[in-house]
């Protein structure tokens, strides 16, 4: 079992199915979406460029997405609080994920991405 791998399995429910859940759903958005283990957790790369991550809030145990072009995305729900650079999309486990909201802003990092090279 890969260290990412590994992640998933030891997270506990409810946590665990909505971070699976997360996880398909970015790799749906693309095809040239890949997961990788970086930094000791969940990363997604396009095109071999860094563009999102999961973890969990250590206060209130809830997951949520960093977005690593989030500070040049105008959302509403993209919350930058004391970070320094990179902007993230707060979940509730306890509630349907927001798909269009993670599809709009992915989409658009994507877009950012591809304007960079």
């Amino acid at each position: 079992m890969t260290e990412l791998d590994n992640f998933y399995d030891t997270l506990e429910e409810p946590l665990q199915s909505t971070m699976l859940a997360l996880r398909s759903i970015i790799l749906a958005v693309d095809s040239d979406i890949t997961p990788e283990w970086k930094y000791k957790l969940p990363f997604f790369y396009y095109d071999k460029k860094p563009l999102c991550y999961l973890w969990e809030d250590k206060k209130t145990q809830e997951p949520y997405i960093g977005v690593i072009k989030g500070k040049s995305i105008n959302h509403p729900d993209l919350y930058l609080g004391n970070r320094k650079q990179i902007p993230i999309l707060p979940l509730k486990t306890s509630e349907d994920l927001p798909l269009e909201k993670i599809h709009f802003i992915l989409n658009e990092s994507i877009r950012l991405i591809a304007k960079d090279k």
